[in-house]
């Protein structure tokens, strides 16, 4: 099984329980190794009180690409620790695309980058995600 390979079917293996993410509207549009590309379409129930996208769906979104980037190599993969900065504000019907990559992996810890953008490239956040690795696999090999 190439690396690309074993990343698409831990993506598989993770989405098949990830209610959340499904709840959400999240899709996932690329996993390669060390790497995840979802999106989400700004719905009327993913904005606050403003009218925009609320900032715990933008999070959500810049974590879950996280999620899938971090356990690509079929490794338990969890956050250890998470920050996020918001740049630009989301709308309504905009459609939002994180790309996860990673930064460093060494042992069972890893740094990953994910930058969250809309449908005309803007920068809506940055997220940068520490994972820790623990005991288990998405699937038998």
């Amino acid at each position: 099984m190439t690396p690309d390979e074993r990343a698409q079917k831990s993506a598989e293996a993770l989405w098949e329980s990830d209610a959340a993410a499904k709840w959400t509207g999240i899709r996932i549009d690329e996993v390669t190794e060390a790497k995840a590309v979802l999106s989400l379409e700004v719905a009327d129930h993913h904005c606050n009180g403003h009218g925009m996208c609320h900032g715990g769906v933008i999070y959500m979104l810049a974590d879950t690409a996280f999620a899938y980037a971090c356990n690509s190599r079929n490794q338990a993969t969890v956050a250890q620790n998470n920050t996020i900065t918001y740049v630009s504000p989301a709308q309504r019907g905009d459609t939002l695309t994180a790309i996860a990559n990673e930064k460093s992996l060494k042992g069972k810890n890893g740094i990953y980058d994910i930058e969250v953008s809309n449908q005309n490239a803007d920068i809506i956040a940055q997220f940068r995600g520490c994972s820790r690795t623990i005991k288990g696999h998405l699937f038998e090999e």
